[in-house]
């Protein structure tokens, strides 16, 4: 198996920083109500478990699962719900957590299904941001990263699986 190890492109100390800032600013929001996070696996599974030890509330947590890339570094344009919540949402207040946002066309999908279900309220955490790829309008409430279009792994991110062990956000090169 070959090895590739990318030079990193956020920084693992960029990464706690922002957590930190974004867990303040999610305490202060919701301050003396309870919020149920929602996880979406795969990718937003580091992202999500630091992000809720920097939030001071009581919290349930919740993964969801949906697909929209394969094994490719292109979104295929259809998204397929794989794992769903186990909880109920009505009534709460619901804050997802995703890694990236690029074309929109997943977090919109999730967004608006979730939103039939009545919650008191959802918001997005986004840990990274393709704006120039943006194809569905989607209001990220707590953004850690704005970023180029560049395929990046690492801090759970991958490619065909691989990567996502990475405690940084590197840059995935044409030839790896």
């Amino acid at each position: 198996m070959e090895l590739y190890t990318p030079e990193p492109f956020i920084t693992e100390q960029d990464i706690a920083s922002r957590i930190e800032a974004l867990g303040t600013a999610i305490t202060q929001d919701f301050e003396g109500e309870e919020l149920t996070v929602v996880c979406v696996l795969k990718g937003a599974f580091m992202f999500c478990t630091d992000l809720m030890k920097k939030i001071n509330l009581p919290v349930r947590l919740e993964f969801i699962s949906l697909s929209s890339y394969g094994d490719g570094t292109q979104s295929s344009g259809n998204v397929r719900l794989e794992m769903d919540l186990t909880a109920n949402i009505e009534g709460k207040n619901v804050l997802v957590i995703e890694d990236i946002v690029d074309t929109g066309l997943t977090i919109h999908t999730l967004l608006d299904m979730l939103e039939l279900r009545k919650p008191k309220q959802i918001k997005l955490a986004s840990l990274l941001f393709k704006p120039v790829k943006l194809k569905h309008a989607v209001k990220i409430d707590y953004l850690g990263f704005e970023i180029e279009d560049k395929f990046v792994i690492g801090y759970g991110l991958d490619y065909a699986g691989r990567y996502r062990e990475l405690p940084y956000i590197g840059m995935l090169n044409a030839g790896h």
